[in-house]
């Protein structure tokens, strides 16, 4: 099978000042192979501009149909950069099923700064099976983080499996602030 006939992938990153796309192909050895590749300027008024000025200009390098492309693959660096250099609003971040000390590990707390955490228990496992979720701490600081924050971000445990109690805290934000 030839890189042509071989389903394709397309990978896109947005960084703070460039886009990056490449085409890869799965023929080519066991690594696949990198058909073409093209960089356009991160347009933060419109990040659509920046991406699809990115995407034209590798699928013209490979002469490439979109219809061909398998999986289009997105990832970004702007919500990290953001959070490392301090812009942005303050934001509440409400962990269901997790707890302090996964707050702590890897640096989330220090990055946070003073943006408040709300701990819920819940969250799932492995499997998708739920956990006793309870909102009731969310519930009752929902008044004053609503008129303090300018947002919320939802993480449950293993939510990936099974996102009802992400679903549920968004809700609950929702019909209180």
């Amino acid at each position: 099978m030839t890189a042509k006939s071989s389903p394709l992938f397309l990978g896109i990153d947005t960084g703070g000042t460039y886009t990056d796309a490449v085409l890869w192909s799965e023929a080519g050895g066991a690594n696949g192979k990198v058909l073409a590749k093209a960089k356009a300027l991160t347009t933060r008024h419109d990040l659509a501009v920046g991406i699809s000025g990115a995407v034209d200009a590798v699928l013209q390098k490979a002469a490439t149909d979109p219809a061909a492309i398998k999986l289009v693959s997105m990832s970004t660096t702007l919500a990290t950069n953001a959070l490392v250099e301090g812009q942005g609003g303050r934001v509440a971040l409400v962990m269901i099923g997790f707890s302090e000390g996964d707050l702590a590990r890897d640096g989330l707390k220090a990055a946070l700064g003073t943006d408040p955490v709300v701990f819920c228990p819940g969250g799932h496992d492995v499997h998708g099976n739920a956990a006793k979720l309870d909102l009731s701490g969310l519930e009752a600081a929902l008044p004053e983080l609503g008129a303090s924050v300018s947002g919320f971000a939802v993480c449950a445990y293993f939510a990936t499996r099974n996102p009802a109690h992400e679903l549920s805290a968004r809700n609950l934000i929702r019909d209180i602030t």
